[in-house]
């Protein structure tokens, strides 16, 4: 179900040492699926910290614990400790959770919501030098990329919830949402009139 990289087995094995406690076992948790950024929590329990629909099992040496919820969406990953300059932590490798745009444009649904933006919503927004892409069309939410003046715009948000997703609901009614996906922090160029 869950592997773990030497790394990631050495760390968690140095935290149980540190606990002094080798009852105590790896507790495993999806806190957020989203395909923007999925949130994860592991930490070590001990026996009358386990909940009673946790499945426990032994994954390469650690007694494991994942939340009854998680397991589904937990098959398959893998666990790596990862150091960087930045810092260090555990990475995991989840097949089950991809990052939005990480697939290609494709079917009917992704097809008409980027015939709206192409003929409807970057005409209008191109007056103020802005762009919006269709990142990925997942379980009926259109993930969007804004860019040029849009791009870091104080307004962005407001674009997209009153102007973009009205338009993509009314000309595409199966889209049940809109999200931008774009790092705003990064525009150079945003519009300010």
């Amino acid at each position: 179900m869950i592997g773990f990289s030497e790394s990631a087995r050495n760390r968690i094995r140095e935290f149980i040492e540190e606990e002094g406690d080798e009852s105590l076992a790896v507790r495993i948790e999806v806190m957020s699926s989203s395909p923007l950024s999925p949130e994860y929590d592991m930490a070590l329990v001990g026996p009358d910290e386990l909940d009673p629909d946790d499945q426990v099992f032994e994954a390469d040496g650690l007694r494991v614990a994942v939340d009854a919820d998680s397991v589904a969406l937990l098959e398959g990953t893998r666990v790596d400790w990862i150091e960087t300059i930045e810092g260090s932590g555990f990475r995991f490798e989840n097949p089950n959770l991809k990052p939005v745009g990480s697939e290609p444009l494709t079917g009917p649904l992704a097809d008409r919501v980027t015939k709206v933006i192409d003929e409807r919503i970057n005409p209008g927004i191109a007056m103020h030098g802005g762009h919006v892409t269709l990142v990925e069309v997942r379980d009926d939410v259109a993930y969007l990329e804004m860019s040029g003046g849009c791009q870091g715009c104080g307004m962005a948000a407001m674009t997209l919830k009153q102007g973009i997703e009205r338009m993509l609901r009314e000309e595409v009614p199966e889209i049940r949402g809109v999200v931008d996906v774009t790092d705003h922090s990064k525009g150079v160029n945003p519009y300010y009139s």
